[in-house]
């Protein structure tokens, strides 16, 4: 056989491995999530739990690989050279187009990858095929097409099914229990544990373990005649052990619930979506062996067509015992875990401090819009014994009862058993569904039906949402796509095809994984209590003003050198400045205010003003960098002389009032702070000249019109600038004062 088909098996191996760790980054978050949201334990903890499920699901996941191997293309139209470069174009695809949504931080389907890039690379290489073949056939028949149909739709069905009953649930949930669930609990907790974890041992063996070799194929039989009775049974069984548990030994098994669900779903993930990541290598693999016994026979390649793989796939233990370890390495060690759970658990949120993860879009207000309108309706025609009823269970916790917790552990053992509910509801039926799309729309649903999403945030959630499932959309025709292209290269494209594809992944991955830009921004309160920490924080602001000012003079010695480079780097310095403020301002300032006690409001106050003057400054400066820059980058011409000569002279007044500013601040210097702003009304008086001598000069039309723009602009910007400057002196000077 020839080296390159070894070298292929290899890179095939190589980047399932990748595959394995960029796809478990992905979706961890499926089984993650509600543990961590509800505070069930900290994210070691519930790795643990879910490394276990992992384990175990990765052990039994044979019967899915056959997905990989005839559940999309036909393979019996395939030759082995086309069906090994088919394999590679997948995974390649593949593994580019997850670590990019992961390091974009939004989830997607791991199974949607999987099936259109083998949807993809199926109709680049059948083009090749047809193009090669002397036969009149079309490109269907490379394809499966009714049980592609089959996945496809059970997929993205599952998006709304999980939406409206994550909402139906919770909600009905909510008005069960109330927010205040604890006096209620005492009463009917053991039946709701036991419901669930009743509907979880009927997911993890349904769902699970169906499948898996070592179940008995008899027992699997029996069990189904005599359902009904096992899950009464089952059901009885926990109702005893939780109420004992509660009452007697005072364990927390709502806690037990949430984290045995986790279990389940990491032992399904692993048992059902595996495939998703070695199923690929795995169909090579068999690929190889069959050729290698069709040489054996002294048959040759070119003649050898790839049937065989339609047949049921028998995987070596082995693989999928490894592949379930590299699994749970990368669900303890990667970051890109951590953020892509960060994603759902930001929607999923109560708590409207800070900046919201995502804006705000057109379809998002629409529909809030109408949502309000509904809810207004809706509240006119109840009577209102039943609203205040409602309106009584669902009354939010006062902020000091409120916990650290992003939402109660009656939201997380909804969201874990809904979710294993639908799935193992659906693959009695033979529906796939995908276990991203699931968990992600039912976790949405609850959030929404327990009013995590007021009015002042649903709009930013509902555009977090849409996002996201715009990212799922994006995926499949983008895997689609990709996977087309990269089959045609290599098909057409030979050896060397092969190896500039390999380059290309290989240098991505190597960006992804060694020089990813760390920009994780977390919210951090400042201790206005301690002095030390306040005037820290004065002191940074002047130290931020100091550089604006510098920016601002290199600005406009690089508008007279005409230097369009260095105008283009203090333009992405100045953005890069504003941005680091609006930061702070949100993830700093505003959550630091919001839970200030009232002996503290007027330091408050200050701090504020400090952060909203400077983020003013900020701007008017961006609008002086950004005006020179176009100035300059449409080669208009440069200011004249006398103009130069002036705003130099300008710029050297600003430079002079800053460079002991911080030295007098520690030094307590105030009466020189108080002499640099008393002769800030001299530098008002010059501007004010500056300008009238320009307009003077432009009615003897001296200057261009364009260039007259521009200077005026310079002039009034850096006018506001400076006033701001001087207005966040002040502030600083009495936040150290006070």
């Amino acid at each position: 056989m020839d080296t390159t088909y070894y070298v292929i098996y290899g890179m095939l191996l190589l980047l399932s491995v990748f595959g394995l760790i960029v796809g478990v980054s992905n979706d961890a978050c499926n089984f993650l999530n509600s543990s961590l949201g509800c505070r069930a334990g900290t994210y070691m903890q519930v790795a643990a739990v879910a490394a276990v499920g992992v384990i175990l699901g990765a052990c039994f996941s044979n019967g899915m690989m056959e997905i990989a191997r005839s559940g999309v293309i036909v393979p019996q139209y395939f030759t082995f050279r086309e069906v090994m470069l088919l394999f590679l174009a997948v995974m390649v695809a593949n593994v580019i187009l997850l670590d990019v949504f992961n390091t974009l931080g939004l989830p997607t389907s791991t199974t949607v990858s999987l099936v259109f890039s083998l949807l993809g690379s199926a109709l680049g290489t059948a083009v090749y095929s047809l193009q090669n073949s002397a036969l009149g056939s079309g490109l269907g028949q490379y394809i499966n097409t009714e049980k592609a149909v089959i996945i496809v739709s059970g997929i993205f069905c599952s998006v709304a099914i999980a939406f409206i009953a994550g909402t139906i649930v919770m909600w009905l949930a909510r008005l069960l229990f109330s927010f205040r669930y604890h006096r209620t609990f005492r009463l009917i907790g053991p039946l709701w544990c036991g419901a669930a974890l009743t509907a979880i041992c009927y997911f993890a063996i349904f769902k699970g373990l169906k499948s898996s070799p070592i179940m008995d194929p008899e027992l699997m039989q029996l069990m189904e005649l005599n359902l009904g009775s096992l899950l009464l049974a089952t059901f009885g069984g926990w109702v005893v052990i939780t109420a004992i548990l509660q009452h007697l030994l005072h364990v927390n098994t709502l806690r037990i619930t949430v984290l045995a669900g986790t279990g389940a779903l990491a032992l399904a993930f692993a048992g059902n979506d595996l495939v998703n990541f070695i199923g690929v290598f795995m169909a090579a693999q068999s690929s190889m062996q069959i050729a290698d016994a069709w040489l054996a026979q002294g048959g040759s390649l070119d003649d050898l067509s790839m049937g065989a793989l339609a047949e049921p796939a028998h995987t070596d233990f082995i693989y999928l015992f490894i592949a379930g370890l590299i699994m749970v390495g990368a669900l303890f060690m990667s970051k890109k875990a951590r953020k892509v759970t960060e994603t759902e658990l930001k929607l999923s949120s109560s708590n409207t401090a800070g900046k919201e993860r995502f804006g705000s879009s057109p379809p998002a207000r629409v529909m809030v819009r109408y949502a309000l309108n509904t809810i207004r309706f809706v509240r006119r025609i109840t009577p209102a014994p039943v609203a205040g009823f409602v309106a009584k269970r669902f009354e939010p916790l006062r902020p000091e009862e409120e916990s650290s917790a992003l939402y109660d552990q009656i939201r997380g053992s909804v969201n874990l058993t809904l979710a294993a509910l639908l799935i193992s509801v659906a693959t009695s039926y033979q529906l796939p569904l995908s276990t991203t799309y699931v968990t992600f729309m039912v976790a949405m649903g609850s959030s929404l039906s327990d009013r995590a999403w007021g009015r002042d945030s649903a709009v930013y959630r509902i555009t977090g949402v849409l996002t996201v499932i715009g990212g799922w959309f994006l995926t499949a025709l983008a895997a689609c796509f990709a996977a087309f292209i990269v089959a045609l290269i290599m098909c057409f494209g030979g050896f060397w095809g092969v190896v500039v594809m390999l380059l290309i992944v290989g240098a991505l991955l190597i960006k992804s994984t060694f020089f990813t830009r760390g920009d994780k921004q977390e919210i951090k309160l400042l201790d206005v209590n301690k002095e030390g920490a306040v005037h820290d924080f004065g002191e940074a602001a002047a130290g931020r003003l100091g550089r604006m000012i510098g920016i601002y003079k290199a600005m406009v010695q690089a508008l007279l050198n005409e230097d369009r480079d260095s105008l283009k780097r203090l333009r992405k310095k100045t953005r890069s400045l504003k941005r680091d403020l609006e930061l702070m301002r949100e993830n700093e300032v505003i959550p630091t205010l919001s839970s200030l006690p009232s002996q503290l409001a007027d330091r408050g106050q200050l701090i504020f003003r400090i952060s909203q003057i400077s983020c003013a400054t900020c701007e008017c400066l961006l609008t002086l960098v950004k005006a020179a820059f176009n100035h300059i980058d449409n080669n208009h011409a440069g200011l004249n002389e006398e103009q130069g000569r002036d705003l130099l002279a300008l710029t050297d007044k600003i430079g002079r009032f800053y460079p002991n500013l911080t030295d007098m601040l520690v030094a307590g210097d105030y009466k020189g702070i108080e002499s640099m702003l008393e002769d800030s009304v001299k530098l008002g008086n010059d501007f004010a000249e500056l300008i009238t001598r320009h307009l003077m000069h432009s009615a003897g039309d001296e200057s261009g019109l364009r260039n007259g723009i521009l200077y005026l602009t310079l002039l009034n910007e850096t006018r506001a600038m400076v006033s701001h400057a001087f207005s966040l002196i002040r502030c600083i000077k009495e936040l150290f004062e006070g």
